[in-house]
């Protein structure tokens, strides 16, 4: 009887290995499946008289080949990459946008500054006139174009991330139950491989949607965490997530992922809490690459329409008229908070070198006590400007623009405003002049040589400003409230303003209100006189207005600045073309980050290109740290088929083997029967 049960449960542990065997073979291509080994154990022998006698083997175990520590981190890495991954491929598409070329908008502000050419040499020109407009109207057509572009791209970014929370929900509900079928099983001693495979395998595909940690109890179960310390599930129970705008700062399109507790308050898990996973990836293309190109893209479009409309209220139309503004601009913003405060940034009184100073970002008020002092975060560099009070606050002009609040209701301690001057800038650009004569091509006013004068001083240039000195600084007429001729210029009936030089090439004014400034200085100050210096080539800035000359002049000379409607000049001023001249130099004025309004397109292209390349760089390294550590994962738990066809011919023998005992066994038992029986 012993040989036969040495046989049988030989055989039978070997069918056991021949089972295992297949069905690793059997699930070779099924994602997260850890091969499986027979660990066979010998029976304990039995004691005679002569030694102890071997019983034969028994199968201890099916042992999961598995590494925990690797199966982690390679999780861990998948979500890095899957998240640098979705960003660099939202990056690339926001990059398409901005294409250069004929179609680009680096084309259309070329065009419509080149097209002033044709108005300056035939200021009377109505046709070209019209393609001045045109031009005009192209580029905001192309920049509203360009912002539906980017707003649809973060239509579908918010979809996706719809999607993948009602995926994260399906996943964590599947982990739970699964869970519940481990602790439920574990009681018997064995480890139940398939379901821990099947376990693993949804925290993976988990971790591709939000990265997650994970904690083993002592039943078997696993808890998994998001957002550091957030249970999205504790052992048979599964919370739930969901996406929706900031509650910080409603109205302000700022997405955040949101942990709903039963009977809680949801808490907000914003992307630099959940480290990898699509849906970091996507909230931070949405909340920071995104938001980036439509402050470039905005600020661009904001720059280009009031600088041209501030140069545009200095001219005159055909008719004599004020020019109107060429672009409808956005009138304010006004900041986001779940707080009481109320503030905005008024944009109607952007002053003429306020655009020169813009930075492409949102910023944050940040209150810190009572009265409301605080400071305002620069959000894309992180750059803070303190103040101490609202009147502070009021009084300081900020990258070009100025932060006002009302008093009542006050703002809260801790309270935090968040504002985006320039996110829908561009989406909102339209033209408003549509008539050829309403250009405001020509000066108000003009410029005449004295009839005796001896020297060679000639006219270089001449146009309005707007600049002015307000007694202590230097201050700009505010676009809307210019009525050319602005009130420092000479009267249409009077006479003007003389320049008189001196033999030493200084000169004196006659019939100005004020005093020269000296643009040069930074900041700009009053010039040092009377007599003042001349400089050839120097403009010199009174009144709101700024004249260029050339030449050496002796002593008498003089030049008369006087309003162009004086009736003394006629229509002289429908052929001067001073004010588009002053239109296209705007070209060359450093208005995006010391680039010129001609580069700044460009400029736009090269960081939106950094930020494309910077991504798409991050995805490569990400996929190939989580390529290396799921190769390791895969060296220790995967099916090598070369392998499992080897133990099956292996199994197979010993199967054979084991067959082949039990005959032996019973032809002994028969004989040994037969000889007894007789």
């Amino acid at each position: 009887m012993s040989l036969l049960n040495v046989g049988a449960r030989a055989l039978l542990a070997n069918q056991v290995a021949l089972q295992t065997t297949g069905h690793n073979i059997a699930n070779v291509s099924v994602a997260g499946y850890s091969r499986q080994s027979v660990v066979m154990q010998t029976v304990p022998g039995q004691f005679t008289g002569a030694g102890y006698i071997g019983k034969g083997v028994n199968v201890a175990t099916i042992l999961r080949n598995h590494n925990e520590l690797l199966t982690r981190q390679a999780a861990a890495a998948q979500a890095v990459q899957a998240a640098d991954t979705t960003r660099a491929e939202r990056v690339t598409q926001m990059q398409d946008v901005f294409q250069g070329g004929t179609s680009g908008l680096g084309a259309a502000i070329n065009d419509m500054l080149n097209s002033l050419g044709d108005v300056i040499n035939s200021p009377t020109d109505i046709t070209a006139r019209t393609v001045t407009l045109t031009r005009m109207d192209e580029l905001a057509a192309r920049m509203r174009s360009s912002a539906e572009q980017l707003q649809q791209i973060e239509v579908s970014v918010n979809e996706q991330l719809k999607t993948d929370v009602v995926r994260i929900n399906s996943l964590a509900s599947s982990v739970a139950d699964i869970n519940e079928q481990i602790a439920r099983v574990k009681g018997n001693g064995q480890t139940p491989n398939d379901l821990l495979d099947r376990r693993d395998q949804l925290i993976r595909e988990l971790n591709q949607y939000v990265q997650t940690t994970q904690i083993p109890a002592d039943d078997g179960t696993v808890g998994v965490f998001v957002g550091g310390s957030q249970a999205l599930v504790l052992g048979s129970t599964a919370a739930q997530l969901s996406i929706d705008e900031s509650q910080l700062f409603p109205g302000s399109r700022q997405q955040g992922l949101y942990f709903l507790r039963p009977g809680a308050a949801p808490v907000e898990l914003n992307e630099n809490m959940l480290g990898g996973g699509e849906v970091a990836g996507l909230l931070r293309f949405a909340n920071q690459d995104l938001a980036e190109g439509r402050n470039l893209l905005g600020r661009m479009a904001l720059a280009i329409g009031t600088t041209m409309n501030y140069q545009q209220s200095m001219g005159l139309t055909l008719d004599g008229q004020p020019g109107k503004p060429l672009f409808a601009l956005p009138a304010q913003v006004t900041g986001a908070t779940s707080g009481s405060a109320q503030g905005r940034i008024d944009l109607s009184n952007a002053a003429a070198l306020s655009p020169t100073k813009f930075a492409a970002s949102d910023y944050e008020v940040r209150f810190s006590g009572t009265p409301p002092g605080g400071q305002v975060v620069r959000l894309s560099d992180g750059e803070a400007f303190a103040f101490t009070d609202l009147n502070d606050l009021r009084s300081q002009q900020i990258d070009g623009l100025t932060f006002d609040f009302d008093a009542t209701p006050a703002p809260a301690a801790n309270e935090r405003v968040l504002f985006q001057p320039f996110a829908s800038a561009a989406a909102n650009l339209q033209m408003l002049v549509y008539s050829p004569r309403e250009l405001a091509a020509a000066n108000p006013i003009n410029a005449a040589m004295g009839t005796s004068n001896g020297g060679t001083l000639q006219l270089a240039g001449l146009k309005a400003t707007g600049l002015q000195w307000d007694g202590a600084s230097l201050s700009v007429q505010t676009t809307g409230s210019i009525t050319p001729p602005p009130s420092p210029i000479p009267p249409a009936t009077g006479g003007g303003v003389t320049l008189t030089f001196n033999a030493n090439g200084q000169f004196t004014l006659g019939g100005a209100t004020g005093t020269p400034l000296d643009m040069n200085a930074n900041p700009p100050t009053l010039l040092t006189g009377p007599p003042y210096a001349y400089v050839p080539g120097q403009a010199i800035h009174i009144d709101g207005w700024s004249i260029t000359l050339q030449g050496t002049p002796k002593d008498g000379d003089t030049v008369t600045v006087g309003n162009a409607l004086d009736a003394q000049y006629g229509d002289i001023y429908t052929r001067n073309a001073g004010n588009a001249s002053a239109l296209q130099q705007l070209r060359d004025v450093k208005m995006f980050d010391e680039s010129t309004l001609a580069d700044g397109y460009a400029g736009l292209m090269a960081q939106v290109g950094t930020r494309a390349q910077s991504a798409m760089y991050a995805a490569q390294l990400s996929d190939s740290i989580a390529s290396n550590l799921e190769a390791s994962r895969t060296a220790v738990s995967g099916v090598n088929l070369d392998e499992e066809a080897a133990k099956l011919i292996q199994y197979q023998q010993a199967y054979q083997a084991s067959a082949r005992m039990l005959q032996v066994a019973q032809t002994i038992f028969d004989n040994l029967l037969q000889t007894m029986g007789r």
